[in-house]
């Protein structure tokens, strides 16, 4: 196992959201004897080298000759219910889920292109893409998911009680929203990936009969198409240039991937905005001070 990775995973706690489970450290721990495990049950053969994210080992693997993905997940609230998620998009717009042991976190996908994402996309070209796949995940909600609307009015609170890390009108603004936004029945109607980024969107393998682009590592809810569009707009930073060109740029992907996607541009100008004002709490949680400044200069270009 990569050394940076266990240390990654390893500054997890419970209360950074583990789900009745163990630590990021004690889990880097037993990865090996559980990635054995889970190998041998599902009788499969490792045919390449393993990948890592923040949270997940992703292992190429063939059974009966077949290539195949096995993610083994550190048990956490954001990926709790991405089997149930992909169950529910059975392919559509989504990797497909062949097996999974929520218990021991580990899912069995079909295999993807890993070395093709929409970073080799120009950016109108990769929002149109993303804003389509969304299109395609934007389905009615099932039961037992998060739910957007608690979740907004919590990260709200929790940004009240925190001086001065945003001005007092960008606070209150987001309150606004969040309280108006929340009120609307339809606020925790759809199942929503949460996390589609630039990375998290693969190429299907050469010769396979399947779309061309998927999403992958769904953060699944029940909520609102535009709280989709941020995690475009926080990723290929060095693009959106400065001064006036930001908030052009800003727009346009935002633009570009509502068009795509079908989705309202006032109601994800909104959404994105909350969704910014949470993102700029949680990097100063992690002494982040870049990425608090790049929120607040995010959220100047969605004022107005």
């Amino acid at each position: 196992m990569p050394t940076a990775f266990r240390d990654a995973v390893g500054r997890f706690t419970a209360e950074d959201g583990g789900v009745h489970g163990p630590s990021g450290a004690d889990w880097a721990d037993r990865l090996p004897r559980l990635l054995a495990e889970v190998l041998d049950d599902w009788q499969l053969e490792v045919a390449g080298d393993a990948r890592t994210g923040w949270t997940a080992l992703v292992v190429p693997v063939r059974r009966d000759g077949l290539p195949l993905a096995l993610k083994l997940v550190w048990p956490h609230v954001e990926a709790r219910d991405e089997p149930l998620a992909l169950r529910h998009w059975d392919g559509r717009g989504a990797v497909r889920l062949v097996a999974a042991d929520p218990g021991r976190g580990a899912l069995l996908l079909e295999a993807l292109d890993a070395s093709r994402d929409l970073s080799s996309q120009d950016v109108d070209s990769a929002c149109e893409v993303a804003g389509r796949l969304l299109g395609d995940l934007h389905v009615p909600a099932p039961a037992g998911l998060r739910r957007l609307s608690d979740f907004a009015q919590d990260q709200v609170r929790k940004l009240q009680d925190t001086e001065g890390l945003l001005p007092r009108r960008m606070v209150e603004r987001t309150a606004g929203l969040v309280r108006d936004l929340t009120s609307d029945p339809a606020c925790d109607a759809t199942l929503v990936h949460t996390d589609l980024h630039y990375r998290n969107v693969l190429h299907s393998l050469p010769g396979s009969d399947r779309p061309s682009w998927l999403a992958i590592d769904p953060h699944p809810m029940a909520g609102h198409p535009g709280f989709e569009i941020q995690p475009l707009l926080r990723n290929r930073v060095d693009e959106l240039g400065t001064g006036s060109a930001f908030r052009y740029l800003v727009r346009r992907r935002l633009e570009v991937t509502c068009e795509a996607a079908g989705i309202d541009e006032d109601e994800a100008l909104a959404w994105t905005y909350v969704h910014t004002a949470m993102e700029a709490r949680w990097a100063a949680g992690g002494d982040d001070t870049s990425g608090v400044s790049f929120n607040i200069a995010l959220l100047k270009a969605l004022d107005g």
